[in-house]
């Protein structure tokens, strides 16, 4: 496909809104499949270290 000018590009004959909607559903998708898991790692870690911390005042 050619396309004249970037407006044309960016409205996609007339589809460019849901072409673009679609490409940013999927991206926020991807970025949340990334930063989940390293939050919930985060998380554990965190959790984990709390309760060492606290186990090691019982003792």
């Amino acid at each position: 496909m050619k396309f004249d000018n970037l407006a044309d590009f960016l409205a996609m004959g007339g589809h460019g809104l849901y072409v673009w909607l679609a490409y940013g559903i999927a991206l926020v998708i991807l970025v949340l499949n990334v930063w989940q898991p390293l939050r919930m790692t985060r998380q554990f870690f965190s959790e984990q270290s709390r309760r060492l911390r606290r186990e090691r005042k019982l003792s």
